[in-house]
């Protein structure tokens, strides 16, 4: 394995947004029984280092290929196009309207009688959105229009918090 490799190539897979997660995850567990340190604790020192490296670099790649967000950052930085991380913004009006809106309705659940009915539909309503624009981001990315791909990157961010978010609130009401 050549650590300078990009993430995909790591795994074999082409550089797209599209990505066969079944076939990540197998060449990712194939690869971690190849290079776990864990194989190498008698062999000499570099070795071990070495595989420890491997295994840095392999676990982060699989991160970041999994993610759906985190994939299509890979892909922009890969052409040296650079968001500001968490801190990348929108400035669509309609987005941040409806930003609002979920938002509102997930700090009320907390007092609402159909709680779980409120949390489901606020995921819903995220999912939606954060699917539909991943495919935008597709869409854009094999168009090379890159600096629109950020600002959809932008919106894919908030959609994914909010899901982080109403996992979260889920656990609370569960408890």
């Amino acid at each position: 394995m050549d650590s300078t490799s990009n993430y995909f190539e790591i795994f074999g897979l082409p550089v797209s947004y599209q990505v066969d997660l079944s076939l990540l995850s197998e060449r990712y567990r194939d690869m971690q029984r190849e290079f776990h340190p864990d194989r190498y604790a008698n062999k000499p020192a570099q070795e071990q280092r070495i595989a420890v490296q491997y295994a840095a670099v392999i676990n982060q790649a699989f991160s970041q290929l999994q993610s759906p967000l985190l994939r299509a950052q890979y892909l922009l930085s890969l052409k040296n196009i650079e968001g500001q991380g968490d801190a990348q913004i929108t400035r669509d009006p309609l987005l941040l309207m409806q930003q609002i809106e979920l938002r509102e309705k997930l700090a009320d659940i907390a007092q609402a009688n159909n709680a779980f009915s409120l949390l489901e539909e606020v995921a819903e309503a995220a999912e939606s959105e954060y699917i539909a624009l991943q495919k935008v981001f597709d869409q854009q990315y094999s168009e090379s229009k890159f600096q629109e791909a950020l600002e959809t990157i932008a919106k894919m961010q908030f959609f994914s918090k909010l899901l982080v978010e109403v996992e979260q609130r889920e656990h609370e009401l569960d408890d």
